[in-house]
């Protein structure tokens, strides 16, 4: 149980860009916690829910003072110092900071990168966004299923060639196809409810194996390759840690029958990508929509850039016009819970670091 903070000690810093509207609810949501907001610290948004703002952005040396003065003197910051892990692990000496409220839904990597003292990881709680993203990221992957099944990649060529076939090649229907979902967290069931609202059967995997309305089958990471003998299509929304780096690798793709679309909207690190052009390359897979790669941004050289069956989206499947309403409105759900000592919500786990 954390201990409890009444609302007139309460001090709330916003650390990264944020839109004076959002800071504004939270200010009337809890008008005795004082509100730290000074924009002109704040590097400009260049888009929607751009935490990090533009990278051109210098604060001059007072300003750079200031901004850590502010955060210092704050119990709960709403983003990372300057949206970044080194950012974290210079306010972690902060002894009166209790609670940061993270941007990514995947803000273990970031906690996990700070290298924070196991006194810091006691004292300083982190939640994350997670599911926050979850509808658009489901959005994402259903929309990556359909064009792997309806081949809007050769369609694209065709077009792109004026080339009309004089064999017409038969789509699939995502009607009665079998869709496996990797992950059968928020981001998971929301996609399982889309792709199910189109007629898909659903299974998947789940660290705690446990029946699920309306998932034909769940497993654990050892189930995985039984599911992918009859998978159509498989969605990968797990998150990046060292027990399923490359959980995707080249025996999961050799179970997978010919022809299996796959789409990642989780981590890349998931996916062994040497094996994924090999099952690219050999039928296995006959499609793969990526929104997020094991090196981001994606090198040049990559061969996934080029290939004629793969779509490459810059880890932007996630990013939507309401993200910033949407975690400031999860923010102050937590700020109510705080306050009364009760557990937040969507606390990053400090064992596997998601």
């Amino acid at each position: 149980m954390m201990n409890i903070m009444t609302s007139k000690s309460l001090t709330v810093a916003i650390a990264v860009p944020l839109e004076s509207e959002h800071v504004e609810a939270i200010r009337a949501a809890n008008p005795d916690v004082t509100v730290l907001y000074e924009p002109e610290l704040l590097p400009p948004e260049r888009f929607p829910a751009d935490h990090t703002g533009d990278p051109a952005f210098v604060r001059t040396a007072e300003q750079e003072a200031h901004y850590w003065e502010m955060l210092h003197s704050a119990d709960v910051l709403y983003g990372f110092p300057n949206e970044s892990a080194a950012g974290l692990a210079a306010i972690a000496s902060s002894n009166r900071l209790k609670w940061i409220q993270a941007m990514a839904a995947g803000a273990g990597g970031a906690v996990k990168a700070a290298e924070l003292s196991a006194d810091d990881l006691a004292r300083i709680t982190v939640t994350s966004s997670a599911g926050v993203h979850a509808l658009p990221l489901a959005e994402f992957a259903v929309m990556g299923a359909l064009n792997g099944l309806k081949r809007t990649a050769e369609l694209a060529a065709d077009q792109a060639e004026k080339h009309w076939p004089e064999l017409r090649t038969p789509t699939r229907l995502a009607s009665g196809s079998n869709a496996v979902i990797t992950g059968l967290g928020e981001i998971g069931l929301e996609t399982a409810r889309l792709a199910r609202a189109l007629g898909m059967n659903v299974s998947g995997t789940k660290r705690t194996v446990e029946a699920i309305e309306g998932i034909d089958q769940v497993t654990d990471t050892a189930g995985l390759p039984g599911l992918m003998a009859t998978a159509d299509v498989v969605i990968n929304t797990l998150p990046g840690t060292p027990y399923t780096e490359k959980m995707i690798n080249a025996d999961i793709f050799n179970a997978m029958k010919p022809g299996t679309v796959l789409v990642n909207v989780g981590r890349g690190t998931v996916v062994d990508e040497e094996a994924l052009l090999e099952a690219l390359n050999n039928g296995q897979i006959s499609y793969a929509c990526l929104d997020v790669f094991a090196v981001e941004p994606l090198p040049v050289t990559s061969p996934l850039w080029e290939h004629p069956r793969v779509t490459v989206s810059p880890h932007t499947s996630a990013l939507s016009e309401a993200e910033n309403r949407l975690i400031s409105e999860r923010f102050m759900e937590n700020l109510k819970r705080f306050q009364a000592g009760e557990h937040l919500l969507h606390t990053v786990d400090l064992v596997h670091f998601y």
